[in-house]
């Protein structure tokens, strides 16, 4: 998780709203199986597209404002933000290949 930044309520907007570069905000909980499968991937991806993105993970067990705030139902759920709007988003475990297009569409 070397490449990714958790956020709570009070650091959403300055790591995800006022960023200058797209951010891929995960919504996770501990006991969820997919979530689990779904980080490494994240991680990988924060990794190889560092310079261009930000990883941000939401813990949505200990920050529900922010789940509730964006509506998360089912979990993981990935928001992808530029210029601090929401522009996309996907649910489920996803291949490493179809979040990476999802997230170049946005650069």
């Amino acid at each position: 998780m070397a490449n990714t930044i958790d956020v709570t309520a009070e650091t959403f907007k300055s790591t995800v709203v006022d960023s200058d570069k797209p951010v891929v905000v995960d919504f996770w909980a501990e006991w969820c199986g997919p979530c689990k499968k779904l980080s490494p991937l994240l991680d990988e991806i924060a990794s190889d597209m560092g310079e261009k993105i930000t990883v941000a993970k939401v813990d949505v067990d200990s920050e529900r404002t922010l789940g509730a705030m964006f509506q998360v139902m089912s979990i993981p759920t990935v928001l992808i933000f530029k210029n601090g709007e929401k522009v996309d988003e996907f649910v489920g475990l996803r291949p490493k290949h179809e979040i990476v297009e999802k997230i170049e569409s946005h650069l």
